[in-house]
């Protein structure tokens, strides 16, 4: 991959599918059930298509933030390592992110269904995941 912009892109869109199956499958190893798109149109009063759209563009917008300033800023060489740190950074800015949304939205937050502890498992193991994917297909500058 030549450019920043289509590192970000395909980093992008390969880490939020990831990302997407492992919150699908999330249930089935007694972590809460959560369903991103179906959140941000629910917030957003639109079709569940738009909710999609939407989930896309901000998985690639977090992956540029890695290719065009994270991953030069933290001196890790580890692509694991560096990865589980940028997906618990995103998995808070995430969190922040739809409570803002959920404010200005009325207090339209949809909840997880299920525990606190479950929820917030289950966010951080698919944005642990994402940044992992990111990392590994992002091209990693060395660091001095």
């Amino acid at each position: 991959m030549k450019s920043k912009i289509t590192q970000s892109l395909v980093a992008g869109i390969a880490a939020t599918v990831v990302m997407t199956i492992i919150m699908m499958i999330a249930p089935m190893i007694g972590l809460a059930k959560m369903n991103p798109p179906e959140m941000v149109s629910g917030m957003m009063g639109m079709p569940i298509a738009v909710g999609w759209i939407m989930h896309f563009m901000i998985g690639i917008v977090f992956a540029a933030s890695y290719v065009f300033f994270f991953s030069s800023k933290l001196p890790i060489e580890s692509k694991v390592l560096k990865g589980i740190v940028f997906g618990i950074i995103i998995a808070i800015l995430a969190k922040i992110g739809m409570t803002i949304m959920g404010t200005i939205a009325g207090g339209a937050t949809p909840r997880p269904e299920g525990a606190m502890i479950p929820m917030i498992m289950a966010l951080l193991l698919g944005h642990i995941v994402f940044g992992i994917v990111v990392a590994f297909i992002a091209k990693t500058p060395k660091i001095a």
